[in-house]
């Protein structure tokens, strides 16, 4: 392993990738795509320096990370698919969220779903729920896994390039990219704020009709 300095969270999960490799990076992303908060897209990082050091293969890094982002958002569309609707009826109301709500996010994945479910990726608390979401609000299931499939893709090749072409460079740039991170999820946030207003302009006009 390079000698150059890791930054906290990177340094954190070193041992685990010595110790478990490939297997560490199988799991952590794995359950960092199907709804649990796990630190999979830092261990893809961290898998990608190693491979810029010669300690793994980059190859196998990719396929590996890419298998299991793929299943994992598909095990959380399946869990919203088979019990996520049972669970809005039973507990909805607890927290707001109406029959009425319920169908205005269908309709809103039935036409945002697939950019949802792409940019997702690169959003932490989104990455872990979007599948759980588009199987609860019923996004259809061939739809899904094409942008199941291109958000994984889009996802493992910025971060496992990252990791690799950052190399002894990964302190500074990390704690670079996670500033930008937060950008993104700025952006992102006006960006359905935006959609939401529009939505509301859309439906004033049509009542004053």
């Amino acid at each position: 392993m390079s000698a150059a300095p890791l930054p906290g969270p990177l340094a954190g999960l070193a041992p685990l990738l010595e110790d478990y490799g490939y297997l560490a990076v199988a799991v952590l992303v794995l359950l960092d795509n199907c709804g649990v908060p796990a630190p999979g897209q830092t261990v893809l990082v961290l898998a990608a320096v190693y491979a810029g050091t010669g300690n793994l293969s980059l190859a196998a890094v990719i396929a590996i990370a890419l298998a299991a982002a793929i299943l994992g958002n598909s095990l959380g569309y399946l869990i919203g698919r088979t019990g996520g609707r049972a669970f809005v009826h039973r507990w909805g109301p607890y927290v707001l969220l109406t029959p009425a709500r319920m169908a205005r996010a269908e309709g809103f994945f039935d036409r945002h779903g697939g950019k949802v479910v792409t940019v997702a990726r690169f959003v932490d608390g989104l990455r872990q729920t979007s599948g759980i979401i588009a199987g609860t609000t019923g996004m259809e299931a061939r739809r899904f896994t094409v942008f199941n499939v291109l958000g994984a893709v889009l996802w493992v090749g910025v971060w496992s390039a990252f990791g690799y072409l950052a190399g002894s460079n990964i302190g500074a740039v990390y704690e670079r990219a996670v500033r930008y991170q937060l950008w993104l999820l700025v952006a992102l946030g006006a960006v359905l704020l935006a959609l939401l207003l529009h939505q509301l302009v859309r439906r004033y006009r049509r009542a004053r009709r």
